[in-house]
């Protein structure tokens, strides 16, 4: 835990019990503050409480005895309106703030040239936080990973000279951190997402730059439109920049060329790290992650052996393009976390021949995005209440069959791909929420994952 001393002997209200929430409540009683905590959830509320935490009903509480409010980052500040607790706050004159803004101010107070990495953007920032973790970790440095990736900021251990902190920031996060400065920022790209909570594009896309703007170093993806201008601006304003692309260039930064992750400068350019044959890292999108990686790792003196090391020996995350196991020429790849089109759309990138197992809560405009990979697929394998509209979208493109269950998918997929001569991939990406059928897409990834392990003949180890 990272106590909260920054609010010693003050009272905060804070709005959310959930996982991060209550690591909040329980860092800002430790480090001394006077606490009361509200959550909509009675249950929530009854947990804290056996915890030592005082709750309450913040309508009813003095605000002008209140230092701040701390706000779940699932709680909406603005959009679509702000929620009763942050309008109680403004109407009060109280600041708004997250997790991530209370370990910013502790760092200050007691570390404040502890190395920090925070990552953000739209897609990637999961797979590149644990990349960036791991090779640091094979290094044998002290490293506390956490923030959106799952483990709450101030459930880890506190700053120090010594330890790095590498935490994934979402946009919620952000704009609720108001003094976030890492040592190194890392924006990996911009795209359409959560506009529901930020209102505009615009608003999003200065929501993120907020993560590399005052960053000592930041290293900026490149590869769409907007976050081309953030760079630009920050390297405007004295920002020490580093760039990252798929395509190369000649300005500082990692760019990938091919295979080979590629460290450029104005007048050189040196191979660092080859990329073939990671399993891991398969597709353009994950050669991004990567490159991001790894100048986040050279900015912080890792030297290029132990890079290359690093990268090799990196796992992946669980259901993003896991490769689960193999019989003979079949792989068997559990991409769950695909709920939507566009995600599905790296996994399809990233392979040919392939078994498709798809279906489930449908998104917005279903599959009809995929239909250019379509000839990639030798039969689809249908599941969940997208069925039927997705059998009208493959029509005559693309053979299926109805499985209705994953269960059935698996069996049907498994007998297929034995009268298969070559090698064949069987990938779930179902292209759809998990809602019709599982509480979520980890609960959906871990039974495809059961189901091809009790296969016979399955060789977990040769995938």
């Amino acid at each position: 835990m990272t106590p909260v001393t920054t609010f010693a002997e003050k009272t905060v209200a804070l709005f959310g019990l959930g996982g991060s929430g209550l690591a909040t409540a329980l860092a800002l009683k430790a480090g001394g503050a006077h606490v009361i905590a509200c959550d909509d959830n009675p249950a929530k509320m009854a947990e804290a409480a056996s915890k030592g935490i005082e709750t309450g009903d913040l309508r009813e509480i003095d605000w002008s005895k209140v230092s701040a409010l701390v706000l779940s980052p699932g709680v909406p500040l603005t959009h679509p309106e702000p929620h009763w607790s942050a309008r109680l706050a403004k109407e009060n004159g109280v600041e708004i703030i997250g997790d991530i803004e209370l370990f910013c101010r502790e760092r200050a107070k007691i570390a404040p040239n502890a190395p920090f990495v925070a990552i953000t953007g739209t897609n990637g920032k999961s797979t590149t936080t644990a990349l960036i973790a791991h090779m640091l970790r094979e290094t044998g440095c002290d490293v506390q990973m956490g923030g959106n990736i799952g483990t709450a900021i101030l459930s880890l251990e506190p700053p120090s000279d010594n330890r790095i902190h590498v935490i994934e920031c979402s946009s919620f996060q952000i704009d609720l951190a108001p003094s976030l400065n890492p040592t190194i920022g890392v924006l990996l790209n911009i795209s359409p997402d959560h506009l529901d909570r930020h209102g505009t594009m615009e608003n999003y896309a200065a929501i993120k730059e907020r993560l590399v703007a005052k960053a000592k170093q930041a290293i900026v993806g490149i590869d769409d439109e907007m976050s081309r201008a953030i760079a630009k601006a920050c390297s405007a304003r004295g920002v020490d920049v580093s760039y990252v692309s798929i395509e190369p260039f000649s300005v500082k930064g990692v760019f990938v060329d091919g295979d080979t992750l590629v460290q450029s400068a104005a007048s050189d350019a040196v191979a660092v790290a080859s990329l073939s044959g990671i399993g891991s890292l398969r597709g353009s999108h994950n050669a991004q992650n990567a490159a991001a990686a790894v100048a986040v790792a050279m900015a912080l003196g890792i030297p290029g052996e132990k890079i290359g090391s690093g990268l090799h020996t990196f796992p992946g995350l669980p259901h993003r393009m896991e490769e689960v196991g193999r019989i003979r020429s079949t792989l068997f790849i559990n991409d769950s976390k695909a709920t939507n089109a566009d995600s599905t759309e790296k996994a399809l990138k990233s392979f040919d021949n392939i078994l498709w197992i798809l279906g489930g809560k449908a998104k917005e405009g279903g599959i009809e995005p995929l239909r250019p990979y379509f000839p990639k697929i030798r039969k689809a394998y249908l599941i969940g209440a997208a069925t039927e509209d997705f059998a009208k979208t493959l029509g005559n493109d693309v053979p299926y069959v109805r499985c209705g269950t994953l269960d059935k998918a698996v069996e049907q997929v498994a007998s297929d791909a034995e009268a298969v001569n070559g090698p064949v991939v069987v990938l779930l990406s179902p292209a759809c929420a998990s809602y019709d059928q599982y509480p979520n897409y980890e609960v959906r990834g871990n039974h495809f994952r059961d189901l091809v392990r009790a296969l016979p003949g399955i060789d977990v180890k040769g995938a």
